[in-house]
């Protein structure tokens, strides 16, 4: 069984609908599932002034957040992000930039990963922000699975290879993307921990 960390962040809950799908699909493959979202950065000011911004805040005070222990722990790792411009928002940048004591320490290396994320319009960065964040795992040395053309659900989401990505909030092919993509990740995450014993 592979144990997966579905680690994200999202602001007013598309990327947390995306991160719950992921899980799913990673459950129906059997993982053990650690799903966790990156501490907020943003003032509370600012939170408060987009009401769904602080509705959803509120509404995943229940959800913990991610630790570099999360990271050791797994086989694998999903990170979800909304797009910033083309880029991984400064959250989990900021969460995956703490990452250098166990990238030096090899404890990143030959473990499966990938990404999803979501965007306002169609073309508004998604794929962008996905390669953006794969720079970020091929210094990890991490083992990148795509969800590539792989499945018929990535066709009916839009056909993004990269990942499982949304226009705002997710539809249902979407949200079966994502399912397929957390199901891809632990069965890839479960043959690589299995060739290792």
């Amino acid at each position: 069984m592979a144990k997966v960390a579905v680690i994200y962040y999202s602001a007013t809950g598309n990327v947390y609908s995306l991160a719950r799908a992921v899980e799913e699909g990673a459950n129906e493959a059997g993982a053990e599932v650690r799903f966790r979202k990156v501490r907020e950065l943003a003032p509370e000011e600012a939170i408060k002034s987009n009401q769904g911004w602080h509705d959803h805040f509120m509404e995943t005070q229940d959800v913990p957040e991610a630790e570099l222990e999360d990271l050791e722990w797994a086989d694998a790792y999903v990170f979800g992000t909304p797009t910033r411009f083309g880029n991984v928002a400064a959250q989990l940048k900021q969460f995956l930039d703490t990452t250098g004591g166990l990238w030096f320490e090899g404890k990143l290396a030959d473990k499966v990963v990938g990404g999803f994320t979501s965007a306002q319009n169609p073309h508004g960065g998604q794929e962008s922000t996905l390669l953006s964040m794969y720079n970020v795992f091929m210094h990890w040395g991490a083992v990148i699975v795509p969800t590539g053309y792989t499945s018929e659900e990535i066709f009916a989401a839009g056909g993004n290879p990269y990942g499982a990505s949304s226009t705002e909030e997710p539809s249902e092919e979407e949200l079966a993307a994502a399912r397929y993509q957390g199901r891809r990740i632990a069965e890839k995450a479960a043959a690589l921990a299995g060739s290792r014993v």
